[in-house]
């Protein structure tokens, strides 16, 4: 892979044993604990426009779900009387010396990986944020009466559905049409490896088939094809345009159709592969007729099939399963792929394994694919306990396989194949990529933290002689300039030497 790539992943909340809780109010809470010191607002948010489409135009509003729109009228009166300071409160953003962002979205806490080179730096990433965000919890209960749970889902079963975005930079200069029409089905049938599972069909009403095994915590949330809303009229293709790079070079392919998944192996399978299709995107080898028929019904059916046949109609008209689909793109990937790099040797091999262990019987999988091991647990407890798939126990099991605590969640408690060392996710909870732009800004943070006056992914401005001095990180997407930079702010002992060397004073 050579390519910027990053997670955004929201976690659900709860106190244990409450009946109810304020989850805006406990968000808040649990991320000012990551320190200790009084809270300063720093991020800068400026550069965040979630209303523009790169379609080419400004959407006048986005689409709320009407239990979101409730919380937003909540959030006003909190600070009905500091209108200026009742967003970045409710934000509380926290920037981490990793690179990383951790914040509170939407009544959710929220962890962003710096962004990652190396597939394996950025599954580190993401499993040091799970121990970042319990390292939290667990501060957090100490101030209570009562215990902080989080999971690392998608859904509270009750019809609120929350993310795990995937986002890659990628050339601007792809036409979006054929972007979406080569992306589009892709994500539809990804799900049959990067899943997490689910007990139950839900939609925004709430629950609607309760025993109903399904292989994504998502898909039961997607209306269409693209728009730029991520809350509610969900999209399989994303269109918010923001680059957070030079936007005359770049995109931002913004995918929020993946599931969080707890196994390593499968987050770098999803990423892995996705990473591959929008380099055969970009080198536009990916032929029209991979498109699919009725994308929104197909991502559904797909999920809730039983049999595993997992059929669709292509765009020629032709019946083929998603097995198939998947091995179009894997063979345009060997074809033209190959031999690059170690990262893209892995993805390529392990896709194919996967691919023929998911036809020749998935439970071959049960040690490597989320919704696969949340399977065999499942009935492993139906069997043991003689209840039916319908039982609400199932619920509960199903909630705590993604219980991030190691102590208690199932997950832990499962053989699972690990392809990064305790080492490597230890390192990644304190040291950002050494190869990219998050090195900038986490080091920055860690050298020169009472200098700082905002940050931004792709910009920091400091405050040197009482005057702000602005970083622009917009082209360092380019692997030498941000060595370049990297190399500059490990010779400088100070701001001011920095941006001399930086040739901005």
């Amino acid at each position: 892979m050579q390519r910027l790539c990053g997670i955004e992943t929201e976690y659900g909340i709860t106190l244990e044993n409450a009946e109810q809780i304020d989850p805006v109010k406990e968000s808040i809470e649990l991320i000012k604990s990551y320190q200790q010191d009084p809270f300063l607002p720093v991020w800068d948010y400026d550069g965040e426009d979630p209303f523009q489409d790169e379609r080419g135009f400004r959407a006048e509003q986005l689409n709320n779900h009407p239990d979101d729109i409730e919380e937003e009228k909540k959030d006003r009166e909190r600070f009905a009387n500091q209108p200026e300071r009742s967003f970045r409160e409710i934000k509380s953003d926290r920037i981490l010396i990793n690179g990383a962002r951790l914040y509170n979205d939407h009544a959710h806490p929220e962890y962003s990986t710096p962004e990652c080179q190396s597939l394996f730096d950025l599954v580190a990433h993401d499993k040091a944020g799970e121990r970042i965000i319990q390292k939290c919890a667990d501060t957090r209960s100490e101030q209570l009466d009562s215990r902080v749970l989080l999971y690392k889902n998608n859904t509270d079963f009750y019809g609120h559905s929350y993310g795990c975005h995937d986002n890659y930079l990628m050339a601007r200069e792809v036409p979006f049409d054929y972007l979406k029409t080569c992306i589009l089905p892709f994500f539809v049938t990804r799900q049959i490896f990067a899943g997490s599972g689910k007990i139950g069909i839900e939609t925004e009403a709430g629950l609607a088939t309760p025993g109903h095994y399904q292989l994504t915590q998502r898909s039961d949330f997607f209306h269409v094809e693209a728009s730029v809303d991520t809350m509610h009229k969900r999209p399989i293709v994303n269109t918010r345009d923001e680059p957070h790079a030079d936007p005359d070079k770049y995109r931002r392919l913004h995918g929020i159709v993946g599931d969080a998944n707890m196994s390593e192996y499968a987050t770098a399978l999803k990423i892995g592969t996705t990473a591959l299709v929008i380099d055969l995107i970009e080198k536009k080898l990916i032929p029209t007729t991979l498109a699919i028929v009725n994308p929104i019904d197909t991502i559904k059916t797909i999920s809730h099939d039983q049999t595993y046949r997992w059929l669709l109609q292509n765009a020629d008209g032709d019946i083929i399963s998603a097995i198939d689909h998947q091995r179009e793109y894997l063979a345009l990937a060997q074809k033209h792929l190959s031999n690059q790099n170690g990262d893209t040797d892995w993805i390529l091999t392990e896709w194919e394994n996967t691919l023929n262990d998911l036809e020749d019987d998935p439970m071959q999988l049960t040690d490597r694919i989320d919704w696969v091991a949340k399977k065999w647990l499942l009935e492993t407890f139906v069997e043991s306990e003689d209840i039916e798939w319908d039982d609400p126990w199932l619920q509960s099991i199903d909630l705590e396989y993604h219980n991030i605590n190691p102590e208690e969640g199932l997950f832990y408690g499962l053989q699972m194949k690990q392809i990064v060392t305790e080492e490597q996710i230890i390192t990644a909870m304190h040291t950002p990529p050494l190869d990219t732009r998050a090195y900038f800004r986490g080091k920055s943070l860690n050298k020169f933290e009472d200098a700082i006056k905002t940050v931004q992914w792709d910009s920091i401005t400091f405050e040197i002689d009482g005057k702000p001095v602005t970083v622009n990180m917009n082209s360092l997407a380019n692997p030498e300039l941000a060595k370049k930079y990297n190399e500059a702010l490990d010779l400088s002992p100070n701001p001011q030497t920095l941006v001399e060397k930086l040739g901005l004073q």
